[in-house]
């Protein structure tokens, strides 16, 4: 980190523990990026009308070129387990803007498709072949778009597939577009 930490205790009584553990893990997210250029730590106490006890708030402005990395609202009754949920989420940020500078995007494989083979309307359950020639069995409550009443055979399908009981079988499925 190129600047010294910020950290600030509002309505918390000042303790050595409490900084060195926010010490701590400011340390730690310099290993999730080398470019943060400042952070600010910032702990509350504040008493809540419809809530018994403390409840401890953190919140961490954290500096990077270009951008400024905000964890707000992170409340708990423990006080280091609130910090170490702030911490947890500005890490996620971290590596997400890391991500992001580096081009990296996050891709997500295509849904399955296939047809409806076979519908047994009466008993709730059908059959979809598969652009590979597998047969997929899947239940009436799979069916996600149209409703399985108005699916006919011959129909184009996406679907998940996942293992059942009695083999592979198809959920989330709903009409191709």
């Amino acid at each position: 980190m190129k600047m010294t930490p910020q950290i600030t205790l509002k309505n918390v009584p000042h303790s050595e523990a409490v900084e060195a553990k926010i010490r701590e893990k400011i340390g730690k997210l310099d290993q999730f990026s080398d470019r943060i250029m400042g952070c600010r730590v910032t702990v509350e106490e504040s008493q809540r009308k419809q809530h018994q006890g403390k409840v401890f708030s953190v919140r961490i402005d954290i500096t990077v070129p270009g951008k400024e990395l905000v964890v707000n609202r992170v409340e708990n009754e423990d006080l280091y387990v609130a910090i170490r949920d702030a911490f947890d989420a500005g890490k996620r940020q971290l590596e997400e803007h890391a991500r992001k500078r580096r081009g990296d995007v996050k891709t997500h494989a295509e849904s399955p498709r296939g047809t409806v083979a076979k519908l047994f309307p009466f008993d709730g359950y059908g059959f979809i072949m598969t652009n590979d020639g597998r047969e997929i069995y899947f239940h009436r409550n799979s069916v996600i778009e149209p409703t399985f009443d108005r699916l006919e055979e011959g129909a184009e399908v996406a679907f998940l597939e996942e293992q059942g009981k009695e083999g592979p079988q198809a959920v989330r499925v709903s009409a191709s577009r």
